[in-house]
């Protein structure tokens, strides 16, 4: 299955990780969304991000658990991501942690993308439930 919709996002930095030297700025943010359309909900989580003196290379990790409905389907599930941008060309990769499901959502996997478009934010889900 395949679901696409628009979300919001709030992403704010955390004080107790800063890091980094020699032009390098590492820091820790929180990562608060709410999804709209078939998944409909909320997500909460972390984020590690490196941003290197070269503009437009940088690189990220998060987690995040989606809580809410997908497709009618109640539950939760984590997302996993890893991305990594250079000249401003970004490759993203964020996949379901395997047995993270829970309710109706329980066996879930799949792999989201996100697209950015005038300053909104959109996401393309394909995923299964057995």
């Amino acid at each position: 299955m395949q679901v696409s919709g628009k979300f919001e996002v709030n992403i704010q930095p955390l004080n107790s990780y800063t890091g980094g030297k020699d032009g390098i700025k590492a820091g820790r943010m929180s990562i608060d969304k709410i999804f709209y359309g078939e998944l409909s909900g909320v997500s909460k989580g972390e984020m590690l991000n490196v941003l290197t003196p070269i503009q437009g290379s940088a690189g990220y990790v998060a987690i995040e658990q989606v809580t809410g409905k997908l497709s009618g389907k109640e539950g939760s599930f984590v997302l996993q991501h890893y991305a990594t941008m250079n000249n401003q060309k970004s490759n993203l990769l964020i996949k379901v942690v395997p047995d993270s499901g829970t309710g109706e959502l329980r066996g879930i996997s799949g792999e989201m993308n996100i697209r950015i478009e005038n300053k909104q934010h959109y996401y393309d889900f394909d995923y299964e439930i057995p």
